[in-house]
C-alpha cells in the first residue's frame, strides 16, 4: 500500500535522515521507535506528506505522491492520510462533532452525510454521550477518541500517529492501544505509530527502530 525508498532529509548542515527504504501493507500496524533526534518524526511527516524529502520516493497505491501539484497533494493527504498527534491539536471553540467533521468539510463534502459520520465514528469509539461536548469538558482520554475519529472521517488508506499516547495516563494510553487494534479487526485500518511507549511498540505487527537516520532493525512482532 505505501512504498518509501531512499529517502534523505537535510536541515542545513543536520543530516536528519539518510536513506529510508519501508513498506507498509494494508490492515498492518507498523511502529517506529528511536531515541530523540534518530529521526522518527520527520520520516513520519514525510510520509504524510507534510514535509518533502530531499531524495527519494513515497508511493501510496502506485501513486507518485510528491509528483502532484502543491494543490493535488493537499486533497490526496486530506482524503487518504488521517493524522493522530499527541496533543489532540482539537479547536476548543467547536464540539467533539464539528471536530471530527472537519476534514469532511474542507474536502468538500455533503454535510448531512459527514454529520451522520461523524456521529457514527464517535459512537463506535464510545464517546455517543459526548458529541456536543467542547474539547475543555472532555477528558484526556475522550479527546484522543475524538482525534482518532477526525483522523478517520474521510475514511483514509493510512493513519499516521506521532506520540498518541504520550500525553494520557496509562489507563487511556492502553485504551488507546486497544482502539488501534480492534480499528484493524474492524474495518482494517492500517496504522504508522511513532511511539517512546514499548508496550505499544511490542504489540504491533512490526517494530521498525532507527538510529542515526537510518533503520537499524525491521523486525516482525
Amino acid at each position: 500500500m505505501l512504498l518509501a525508498t531512499g529517502l534523505e532529509k537535510s536541515y542545513g548542515d543536520l543530516s536528519v535522515l539518510k536513506g529510508i527504504d519501508i513498506s507498509i501493507e494494508r490492515g498492518e500496524i507498523v511502529s517506529i521507535v528511536g531515541a530523540s533526534g534518530a529521526g522518527k518524526s520527520t520520516l513520519l511527516h514525510i510520509l504524510g506528506t507534510l514535509d518533502t524529502p530531499d531524495k527519494g520516493k513515497v508511493v501510496i497505491h502506485n501513486k507518485d505522491v510528491f509528483s502532484q501539484s502543491s494543490r493535488s497533494l493537499a486533497s490526496f493527504r486530506n482524503k487518504s492520510i488521517g493524522f493522530v498527534f499527541q496533543f489532540h491539536n482539537l479547536l476548543p471553540e467547536f464540539t467533539a462533532l464539528e471536530n471530527v467533521m472537519i476534514p469532511g468539510l474542507i474536502a468538500s463534502g455533503d454535510e448531512r452525510k459527514i454529520r451522520d459520520r461523524a456521529r457514527s465514528l464517535l459512537d463506535m469509539l464510545g464517546l455517543k454521550d459526548r458529541v456536543e461536548h467542547k474539547p475543555s469538558e472532555l477528558s484526556g482520554g475522550e479527546q484522543q477518541r475524538v482525534a482518532v475519529a477526525r483522523a478517520m472521517i474521510n475514511a483514509p488508506d493510512l493513519i499516521l500517529a506521532d506520540e498518541p499516547s504520550g500525553n494520557l495516563d496509562s489507563k487511556n494510553a492502553v485504551d488507546l492501544h486497544n482502539l488501534f487494534f480492534q480499528l484493524r479487526k474492524d474495518i482494517g485500518q492500517t496504522f504508522v505509530i511513532v511511539t517512546h511507549n514499548e508496550q505499544l511498540a511490542n504489540m504491533s505487527d512490526r517494530k521498525i527502530e532507527l538510529k542515526d537516520g537510518r533503520i537499524k532493525s525491521d523486525a516482525l512482532r
